[in-house]
């Protein structure tokens, strides 16, 4: 079913964990393009430095305090929206942080905790957002922030990839029951790769050195983007960063390779052993985080954005483009080879062609992935971000 989703700046959109990170960011984002904004997180005074910047800019906008893992202080989110601005057309299930920890490390206490944020908030918001689009009789937007550990579980942070796959869970089939209904409420699932926020920092972590990003690390603001492109257009998921989404398929075809390498790359891509852990002073599991902060103290290659975000926003251009790009390889190629090849080499040239996949080619095995993107251009993508 077709749903039509207002414009950024007729909206009303309410954004949880919007302290810092990837919530802040798309708050700033969200009111510059002229929505209304209701930011929630458990910091109060960060949140009222937010509303005092984005008012101090001509916006609109509402700070609320709130812990997401309490289903009484997310009602009092949508009420104070309601009585506010009269209701909101997308609600944003971003609040989240994790735990740094072996399995047998983490202790009950702390996964439960965390389930309450980064599970049961995202539930509490779901059902108190549909409520409110199903009463008030018109379209509107859910839009909840997964992970790539929600497709793909690494270790060391086991309690994160459990409430994020179970939030993949509750969103896909919570997606599916709104189409049985003809409900005209588009859910959207954000698939974030590696991001440059505070996560690394917020997070209750178990070791004895800082805990944080180091490789290919995206833009708060990428992941801003896909949210607020979801929040305007009907969209089943949004992956930020080519990565994530290659790195998903790899590990559903090859799921041991991908065992191996994620226990390959654990902890020289999570862990910094020249820095003594801060985070006993900095874990917001059991209290607000800090702040203002969009970004958080990772080490990596820093990108300033997502092409694939875009190429996602802009499918049938993007398969036009990725079409062409692979007919331009296809040209080069031949160029090199030259008109006057020997038979054998021709030979050797033709078995390796039959032996190896054409990289333009979406496979049939792909599936469909609702972007017009197959593997072989996801490995193109993934190139092209490299730039």
């Amino acid at each position: 079913m077709k749903i039509t989703l207002k414009p950024l700046d007729q909206q009303t959109i309410v954004i949880t964990g919007a302290s810092s990170g990837i919530g802040l960011v798309t708050a700033r984002m969200a009111a510059k393009a002229g929505a209304k904004v209701v930011v929630a997180a458990r910091n109060e005074e960060a949140l009222q430095q937010l509303v005092e910047e984005i008012q101090g800019k001509g916006g609109q906008a509402l700070a609320v305090r709130a812990d997401v893992g309490v289903e009484e202080d997310v009602r009092h989110i949508a009420e104070a929206a309601i009585a506010q601005f009269g209701g909101f057309d997308t609600w944003v299930n971003n609040a989240g942080l994790s735990i740094f920890g072996r399995c047998d490390q983490v202790t009950i206490e702390d996964q439960r905790r965390m389930f309450e944020t980064v599970y049961w908030g995202v539930v509490y918001g779901s059902r108190i957002a549909v409520e409110h689009f199903k009463q008030r009789g018109a379209p509107g937007a859910l839009v909840n922030v997964g992970s790539f550990f929600g497709d793909r579980a690494t270790p060391v942070q086991s309690t994160y990839c459990a409430a994020k796959h179970a939030v993949h869970g509750w969103t896909d089939a919570l997606r599916m029951e709104l189409e049985m209904e003809k409900a005209p409420i588009s859910v959207t699932l954000i698939h974030p790769g590696r991001i440059d926020t505070p996560y690394n920092e917020h997070a209750q972590s178990y070791y004895d050195h800082q805990v944080a990003h180091r490789g290919m690390v995206y833009p708060p603001s990428a992941v801003a983007e896909a949210i607020l492109f979801a929040a305007a257009h009907q969209k089943r998921d949004m992956y930020v960063g080519a990565q994530a989404k290659v790195l998903k398929m790899l590990g559903d075809f090859a799921p041991r390779f991908m065992d191996k390498l994620m226990e390959l790359i654990t902890d020289p891509g999570q862990v910094d052993p020249d820095r003594p852990s801060i985070n006993p002073k900095t874990s917001a599991l059991y209290k607000p985080g800090y702040g203002m902060r969009e970004n958080g103290s990772h080490e990596g290659w820093f990108r300033t954005g997502s092409i694939y975000v875009k190429m996602q926003e802009h499918p049938l251009l993007a398969a036009a483009a990725v079409a062409g790009l692979g007919l331009a390889i296809n040209a080069v190629s031949k160029a090199r080879k030259g008109p006057k090849a020997t038979a054998s080499s021709d030979g050797a040239a033709g078995n390796l062609a039959t032996s190896l996949p054409d990289p333009t080619a979406a496979s049939a095995a792909d599936g469909q992935s609702g972007d017009g993107v197959g593997l072989g251009e996801m490995v193109i993508l993934t190139e092209m971000e490299a730039y």
